[in-house]
């Protein structure tokens, strides 16, 4: 008989209605089943979290008062957190929060300030102060979203050599060396004007990938240099339908482990976009369009077995589970939801 594997999700929140932090839930892969919520950190606002590789050290962005930074919490047995410290040093919230695969660094992209920072990483996961900031510089044709630069990711390359960060307000991905704890610009890619991205993914070939925008809803597939840091375009593709006027902003991104499928929420659509990818050219095409019943799909997140899809419906209080077939890449909706109070970001350990 197969044995039931049970595993940890964790969920990032708005704590402006009842939540109060990061929530944990277990999912059973065997029935598809998640636990009933259950909070393990209380925190302001955690709305992106993310797990060191090795799983012992959880992230989160942070915020108190007007100020926001980021706490390290030593993730224990049944999933439960641990505070080690926090870091809180600069003017409003980061919104996504990175560590490398070493676990020594961390880095920040604050949408607010347009500011990516890099806190250096003690040898038990707690952070030090901040080592390293850049502060982005432009703007957009879209007036309402683009009047500054509004830094919306910031992560590490596949081969840990670059951080690269993707600023919806200047329509920009920069790639910063980094040598010695400091951040150094050695590269830009510019986007269509307006096209506001939002989040990238690399592709398991680590040469590919894929960035999200959030104002013009597409999929832009990137060619990666690992020599110098360079982005190339490849394709866009929409991720909404044509005859869809209403208002839709892209959120999440992800592929699946063996590169074969990349998914995309639209929020306002409320639908997760499947796509096949080629396996010569890495290039896309729609397979379907699923709803995430339920308003405003902020994130979701393939389970370890990558079997399922948990998603977060961030106005409508609720994260639901679909099934994800491994061979189509298409997803199907399951019975049974949980409701976690204004959920954004979904993590795995």
């Amino acid at each position: 008989m197969m044995e039931m594997a049970t595993y940890t999700a964790y969920i990032g929140t708005y704590t402006k209605n009842e939540s109060q932090g990061v929530y944990k839930l277990s999912f059973n892969a065997a029935t598809g089943k998640l636990s009933t919520p259950a909070l393990v950190a209380e925190l302001q606002n955690p709305t992106y979290v993310n797990p060191s590789k090795d799983g012992r050290v959880l992230y989160a962005v942070a915020k108190e008062g007007e100020s926001g930074g980021v706490a390290a919490y030593r993730v224990e047995s049944m999933g439960e957190l641990a505070l080690l410290n926090k870091q809180i040093d600069g003017a409003g919230s980061p919104c996504h929060v990175s560590v490398n695969d070493a676990r020594t660094q961390v880095v920040t992209a604050n949408y607010h300030t347009g500011i990516i920072a890099l806190y250096p990483v003690n040898e038990d996961g707690s952070l030090l102060p901040v080592a390293s900031t850049v502060q982005h510089e432009g703007c957009g044709p879209n007036e309402a979203r683009q009047e500054k630069a509004h830094a919306h990711y910031a992560g590490f390359t596949p081969d840990q050599k670059y951080v690269v960060a993707v600023d919806l307000g200047t329509d920009e991905l920069v790639t910063y060396a980094v040598a010695n704890d400091q951040l150094e610009p050695v590269a830009r890619f510019r986007f269509s004007a307006g096209a506001g991205p939002r989040h990238i993914i690399f592709h398991p070939n680590g040469h590919d990938a894929y960035v999200l925008t959030e104002l013009s809803n597409e999929v832009v597939v990137l060619s990666y240099n690992k020599s110098d840091g360079r982005f190339t375009e490849k394709q866009v593709i929409p991720t909404l339908p044509r005859d869809f006027y209403e208002n839709s902003q892209g959120s999440a991104i992800h592929v699946s482990a063996d590169g074969r499928f990349v998914y995309a929420a639209n929020r306002g659509h409320d639908s997760i976009a499947v796509f096949s990818v080629d396996s010569g050219s890495s290039e896309l095409t729609l397979v379907e369009r699923v709803s995430t019943e339920g308003h405003w799909p902020r994130d979701f997140a393939l389970d370890p077995t990558e079997g399922y899809v948990i998603v977060s419906n961030q106005e409508t209080d609720n994260v639901l589970v679909y099934q994800r077939d491994r061979q189509s890449g298409r997803l199907t909706a399951l019975a049974g939801e949980q409701n976690v109070s204004s959920p954004v970001c979904v993590k795995f350990v």
